[in-house]
């Protein structure tokens, strides 16, 4: 795991912008943390919520840990916020299966 830290902590707002490139490359600001990444799905948590980006083939093109920005390249397929922490969708879903 990555820590990033950003204008947030210090009680500013930090800006958070998500800018794709055909598909193939993808620039995130505003990135505080590297949950997890693979091939197949980057886990980010950035100002703005938990974002989860998924496709084919993806590799970290750039990491900027200072400016917490993350750039992706490879086959994007789509890209989705959840305002839970990464661990809460998932410990709900198990809680629901085990009642």
């Amino acid at each position: 795991m990555t820590q990033l830290y950003d204008s947030a902590d210090k009680g500013t707002a930090a800006e958070h912008d998500v800018v794709m490139r055909g598909r193939r490359v993808m620039e995130i600001t505003g990135v505080k943390q590297v949950e997890s990444f693979d091939s197949e799905e980057f886990l980010l948590l950035t100002v703005m919520g938990t974002l989860t980006v998924k496709g084919q083939n993806l590799q970290m093109k750039n990491l900027d840990v200072d400016k917490g920005l993350v750039a992706i390249k490879g086959r994007i397929f789509s890209f989705d916020y959840s305002d839970h922490p990464s661990g809460e969708k998932s410990k709900g879903l198990f809680n629901k299966l085990f009642k």
